[in-house]
């Protein structure tokens, strides 16, 4: 597959960040907990195609918090412009990824992705669904994706929030798409766990946002911001981490 001038361009774009195999890099974890009683998820109302989505039990997700107060979906990425990038995270990077329209849910729910990176919208469901894209400043795009169809598309522009994905089809559905200038994206699991891996030793600041809260402004992160100095990691263990960071449930209540 040959590849088109943008492509080319992303590509000596990030490789012109890639510093060389002797630099120290270092991982980044830490987990968000719910610092208050966690809400139960809440069923959502799936009439308008109950014979196909209704098995599915589906459930609001726009605040999914575990037993142990786990909270998913908090995205965590590097804000830092110009960051340098491990060789292996961009090479990881420059790969497709899959936004999917499976069990009548976007999978994953939210997704981080480069500028330029192909990403395929597809149709896993026996019903048609449709992919609504409107990022701020970039090319828009809705397609009708029938049943076991895809489309490819590629956002030309950074965000500073993931941009929605909407199904007009069926209004439940809603996930999140990020594209950014580099590769260092997480977004906590349903423990409410994460992890960026291979950072560039040295201090990188980080931007945390969450769908029902927007930035995750706590009282020591001004907008959800907050810089650390991260340390080459030893080969064995994680050194750099936030910890089990508590988020006050005010922030989830608008």
């Amino acid at each position: 597959m040959s590849l088109n001038k943008f492509s080319l361009c992303l590509i000596a774009l990030v490789l012109a960040n890639v510093t060389p195999a002797s630099a120290q890099w270092g991982s980044l974890k830490g987990k968000f907990v719910l610092d208050g009683a966690a809400p139960k998820p809440v069923a959502l109302d799936v009439n308008k195609d109950v014979e196909v989505c209704g098995k599915h039990m589906l459930v609001n997700e726009e605040l999914l918090v575990d037993a142990a107060g786990g909270i998913a979906n908090v995205v965590v990425y590097v804000r830092t412009k110009g960051v340098q990038v491990n060789p292996g995270v961009a090479a990881a990077a420059a790969k497709p990824v899959v936004y999917d329209n499976k069990g009548c849910r976007f999978e994953p729910h939210i997704l981080g992705v480069m500028i330029g990176q192909a990403v395929t919208l597809r149709n896993s469901d026996p019903v048609g669904h449709n992919s609504n894209v409107q990022p701020i400043g970039d090319q828009g795009i809705n397609p009708l994706i029938p049943s076991g169809g895809e489309i490819e598309h590629k956002f030309n522009r950074s965000q500073f929030v993931p941009v929605s994905v909407t199904c007009n089809i069926h209004p439940w559905m809603k996930g999140y798409i990020l594209p950014r200038e580099n590769p260092y994206i997480a977004v906590s699991g349903k423990d409410g766990t994460f992890e960026l891996k291979n950072l560039p030793v040295g201090e990188l600041e980080f931007q945390a946002w969450h769908e029902k809260s927007g930035y995750l402004a706590t009282p020591d992160w001004d907008k959800g911001r907050f810089k650390l100095t991260i340390a080459a990691d030893d080969g064995e263990t994680i050194g750099n981490t936030i910890g089990d960071k508590k988020i006050p449930a005010a922030l989830f209540s608008k």
